[in-house]
């Protein structure tokens, strides 16, 4: 993720691309939420109920991270009609992730169920999302090569924030998925999550 966000960031510089850009910025805080399942699960905090919950809450802060710079930028970018430059690494390296992403998303989820942790579960979440986000980032990309679509870009940036800011307070308020074979305390009329099961 560490080298996917780098080279997803400088693709997006020299391109001049928000949404690669924002993307890119997306991977390096999936590699932060990464480190905070790591602690989540070290030491004395192996069992701690109190752990996973600041745990989770460190992960939906994370999803809030990046929305504030993409919305601003890309309504930048919208207002001032900036054009982004084809990217063919920006191209390459968003294909790469829509290839490898879901995978590893769909096992930390399961993974989640499996130690009963909203907060691993929540953190494969955003590699789902980093997949979705890589593969609209790739359509605009590839818009703008072939059709010359330049405002595509910053709209799909904005949709990025959106998402985020969404992902971040369902996983604040305990509704993102539901682990452990029950609903979170207090939640159990909202959890919609496609891993959600019944108490």
């Amino acid at each position: 993720m560490t080298l996917e966000g780098a080279l997803g960031i400088v693709a997006g510089a020299v391109a001049g691309s928000v949404a690669l850009v924002g993307w890119g910025l997306g991977s390096a805080i999936e590699g932060l939420a990464a480190l905070i399942v790591i602690w989540r699960f070290t030491g004395s905090r192996t069992h701690s109920e109190t752990a996973e919950r600041r745990a989770e809450r460190a992960v939906a802060v994370s999803f809030f991270l990046l929305a504030p710079y993409i919305a601003v930028e890309a309504m930048r970018s919208l207002i001032g009609g900036e054009h982004p430059d084809t990217s063919v690494l920006g191209i390459a390296v968003t294909a790469s992730s829509v290839v490898l992403m879901p995978a590893l998303g769909i096992a930390k989820r399961r993974l989640g169920q499996q130690l009963g942790s909203n907060a691993t579960a929540g953190e494969g979440t955003q590699n789902l999302l980093c997949a979705a986000q890589g593969a609209a980032v790739l359509l605009g990309l590839a818009a703008n090569a072939a059709f010359g679509a330049w405002w595509l870009d910053a709209v799909i940036a904005l949709g990025l924030a959106a998402i985020a800011v969404n992902e971040g307070r369902e996983a604040l308020r305990g509704e993102g998925c539901c682990v452990g074979g029950a609903l979170p305390p207090g939640n159990d009329k909202h959890c919609t999550d496609d891993c959600c099961t019944a108490a």
